[in-house]
């Protein structure tokens, strides 16, 4: 069975889809099957940092309702064995079928050795769906104080949701920024209360790809923001890669 991995945020601006594109592209660089679902209903990007957005992929509820099959999703036209399903525009996540959603779940876990989702930022509906049926859940944050203060409260909802594995990503970090704050990444870990699996630099590379039309990787694998993702994804496989600060 493969694992299933719940992308999450406190709030909007934190890099978390880049974030999750580059895990994808970087899985699916090691040989790895992968199913990237946008979650985020009605406020869909994914495609853009796969550098998918003209592909016209599926959405997921497509798949749950049966009106598709789970092997009719888009595989990415650069990095075989990456799959994509997108959001649908008009469906409230209030009106998704909770135990429908589940079983497609279950069924793509047979097929794939890690599914992201890509959830909404906050801690709606949306954010609940997503959550509930990750084996592992990554909260993608920024350096500075509103968002450490969110993702700290997202951490506390998933505890109550009775989520164990729940690692964090400083993402964007300016490395002036944060001096100037007078701000480390382990005040960052201690306010929010998780373990850290990464930090991303802030990286001009990440806009320039969306930019045009590449997945990150692909169109500088050597800047630091690749670099720091292709990190992460190691420590999601058990690779006791050592974490860069830089």
């Amino acid at each position: 069975m493969g694992e299933l991995i719940a992308i999450l945020s406190g709030k909007g601006g934190t890099g978390k889809t880049s974030v999750c594109a580059g895990l994808a592209t970087a899985l699916a660089a090691d040989g790895k099957r992968v199913l990237c679902i946008d979650c985020d209903v009605g406020l869909r990007n994914l495609d853009i940092a796969l550098a998918m957005s003209d592909c016209g992929a599926l959405t997921f509820l497509d798949v749950s309702s049966g009106a598709y099959e789970l092997s009719q999703a888009s595989e990415h036209p650069y990095y075989p064995g990456l799959f994509f399903l997108t959001a649908p525009t008009h469906c409230p996540p209030e009106s998704i079928d909770r135990d429908q959603f589940g079983e497609f779940l279950w069924d793509a876990k047979r097929e794939f050795d890690y599914i992201l989702l890509d959830a909404p930022a906050g801690v709606d509906a949306g954010f609940r769906l997503t959550a509930s049926f990750a084996d592992r859940c990554i909260l993608v944050t920024g350096s500075g104080p509103s968002s450490v203060r969110d993702v700290s409260r997202v951490g506390e909802l998933l505890e109550l949701m009775g989520k164990s594995n729940v690692r964090l990503i400083v993402n964007r970090v300016s490395h002036r920024m944060v001096g100037a704050m007078d701000t480390t990444v382990d005040d960052v870990m201690d306010a929010a209360g998780l373990p850290l699996l990464g930090v991303v630099p802030e990286d001009p590379n990440v806009t320039l790809a969306a930019t045009h039309n590449r997945p990150l990787l692909m169109y500088s694998c050597r800047c630091p923001a690749a670099l720091a993702v292709a990190r992460i994804s190691k420590r999601l496989q058990g690779v006791p890669v050592p974490i860069s600060l830089r």
